[in-house]
């Protein structure tokens, strides 16, 4: 199938750079997002988040009339979900972006049409959009109710990207296309296959969402122990980062460095979609999380550790004449994503708690919309 028009729902970190990378194939793509303001700042060839040549790639797209950004969906022959995927409450996946968007395509699907789920999603997700979409269209077939024989196509596709090099990866690394029949994978990797280098790797829905999972709890456990082990050395007043680099020498031994958390839309959260399902049996995978989770915290009580040193040598000081930097608020460097992001939350706090100046300093945000700035002066280099 020809593909000739493709419609990407939510045109955030991972979609837009989706869409466009399609667009630059000379495919006719329709962004979607609810974000009025992002729809207009996209047709006018900018963008309005931070990654590496994707201003670039976005601008000749919409020169070339190739990427066109709407706040409502419009016909198409495949559609791919992008859309947030937080949790609420007690950790409880969020699906409320993924059933809004599956409401919002449902009225202009039509026979032989092919629905993605790339957003990171618990186990099960998938077949809950397909049953979404088939109560909004009961004139159409869908693969839980006819298998290979249905009119819609679904299948889960996650992404699996590095912010910072995300058009590069989404060229190179290999898919997991989970569909919901083999005739749904086909499908899904004859799209992907426009712009993927990488090896389309067929498995079922719920297997590619678990992987997605595996893959950022793997990473978020290895990380809670190195963050375990600073808080460790620090109670035992050894040196972690001598520590780690002695201990990387063993051949077998690879050791990451510990930071202050775990942010962004994917580690911190991920794994907690896997605990959600199944609680009793994700007993490391919950003990990571919190191990992650409660770093802010010990750095927070590590800078008020070393306040209380300097003022012992400085007795004509208080502490209201000490000024505090804290450089970078994203959940990593080279990127203005603030998600989760355990740098902002414990600048944050530092503001709320120090009486002296505390300067923040994010070289890749210009504006701080979505956070009360009252307490901190925000400096953008």
């Amino acid at each position: 199938m020809p593909f000739a028009t493709i419609s990407v729902i939510g045109l955030g970190y991972i979609g837009l750079p989706t869409a466009a990378v399609f667009a630059s194939r000379k495919k006719k793509v329709i962004g979607v997002d609810v974000n009025q303001n992002a729809v207009d700042i996209i047709n006018r060839g900018q963008i309005h988040i931070v990654e590496p040549d994707l201003d670039m790639v976005v601008h000749a797209a919409v020169t070339e009339g190739y990427l066109r950004a709407t706040t409502k969906p419009e016909p198409a022959d495949a559609f791919l979900i992008a859309v947030p995927t937080p949790f609420r409450g007690d950790h409880e996946p969020d699906l409320s972006y993924i059933e809004s968007a599956s409401k919002s395509i449902a009225p202009v699907l039509k026979k032989g049409d092919l629905v993605i789920l790339e957003s990171t999603s618990p186990v099960g997700a998938t077949e809950q959009m397909a049953t979404w979409l088939a109560d909004a269209r009961p004139d159409l077939s869908f693969p839980q109710t006819h298998g290979q024989d249905s009119d819609i196509r679904i299948a889960h596709c996650p992404e699996r990207v590095l912010p910072g090099h995300v058009l590069r990866e989404l060229v190179q690394n290999d898919r997991v296309i989970g569909g919901m029949t083999s005739k749904c994978s086909e499908l899904a990797i004859s799209l992907y296959k426009v712009f993927v280098q990488g090896e389309c790797i067929v498995t079922n829905a719920r297997t590619a969402e678990m992987c997605k999972l595996t893959e950022n709890s793997f990473r978020d456990v290895n990380i809670a122990f190195a963050n375990e082990l600073s808080m460790i050395c620090g109670k035992l007043e050894i040196n972690v980062w001598e520590l780690i680099r002695l201990a990387n020498r063993h051949p077998r031994v690879n050791i990451l460095q510990p930071g202050p958390g775990v942010g962004g839309h994917c580690i911190a959260v991920d794994p907690w979609f896997i605990v959600s399902k199944t609680p009793e049996q994700a007993k490391l995978i919950r003990t990571a999380r919190e191990v992650n989770d409660s770093k802010p915290e010990w750095v927070i009580e590590s800078v008020k550790i070393a306040i209380a040193e300097l003022l012992l040598k400085r007795p004509n000081k208080t502490a209201a004449d000490l000024t505090i930097a804290c450089f970078g608020l994203a959940f990593k460097p080279n990127i203005d994503d603030l998600r989760k992001s355990p740098a902002l939350e414990i600048s944050l706090k530092i503001a709320q708690m120090h009486p002296g100046q505390v300067f923040a300093v994010e070289p890749n945000i210009i504006e701080f919309q979505d956070y009360n700035t009252e307490t901190i002066e925000l400096k953008s280099i």
